[in-house]
């Protein structure tokens, strides 16, 4: 189901990475994802300007048999709201179009978000957290104000709690952990190397603090 939901959003990020006449079949369907659902083939290809054998190509590079079950795949896209996800700001947008842009784009987010999470893994964070004797909170660049807004509202469970946005002071903390400290780092990516260094340390020094 989250690679159903997700073609849109596959699309998107996989625009550059795709040749040129691919690129083309993607830029239309992005354009208008409810337009393109009513393509025929031979439709898309035509304003594509590319051949149908591409398009079937296309299907393909993104693990589809074929058409018809692309365009189903994008029917059941937009149903989960994930269309916004090629809804660019543009430069001659009025107020009221770059508003419903912005906030719709927000809304698929947080849904996408939400389908995406493992109710396990929520009942395991929140053990964690109300066993630990004392959170850390850790975030770089633009995770750093997530970091610094969770100190903040952890702060309401009267819990010990830290938020820290400088690297050195994190493997500082991470270096001299004990058991019953627990660690958030917050990351987009999950692949940010200071922090992954960062959640290195805490295990190594710390082996049965939670990370």
């Amino acid at each position: 189901m989250d690679r159903v939901r997700n073609l849109l959003e596959q699309i998107q990020n996989r625009l550059e990475d795709l040749n040129k006449a691919e690129r083309k079949v993607a830029e239309v369907i992005l354009l208008n994802p409810q337009q393109a659902t009513r393509f025929s083939i031979a439709a898309l290809a035509q304003a594509s300007k590319v051949s149908e054998p591409t398009v079937n190509r296309f299907c393909r590079s993104f693990g589809v048999s074929g058409y018809p079950e692309l365009k189903l795949q994008l029917a059941q896209s937009l149903a989960s709201g994930a269309a916004y996800v090629s809804r660019a700001v543009e430069a001659d947008d009025n107020p009221e179009a770059y508003t419903q842009k912005i906030f719709g784009s927000a809304i698929a987010s947080l849904d996408s978000a939400c389908q995406a999470l493992d109710p396990n893994l929520i009942s395991r964070a929140v053990d964690l957290l109300i066993q630990a004797r004392q959170i850390h909170f850790f975030g770089l660049g633009a995770s750093a104000p997530v970091a610094l807004d969770a100190q903040h509202k952890f702060f309401r469970f009267n819990l010990a709690v830290t938020a820290h946005a400088d690297v050195l002071m994190q493997r500082m903390i991470a270096s001299v952990a004990h058991t019953g400290e627990l660690f958030v780092i917050i990351s987009y990516t999950g692949r940010t190397r200071e922090l992954v260094e960062v959640a290195r340390i805490a295990g190594r020094t710390a082996l049965r603090c939670w990370v």
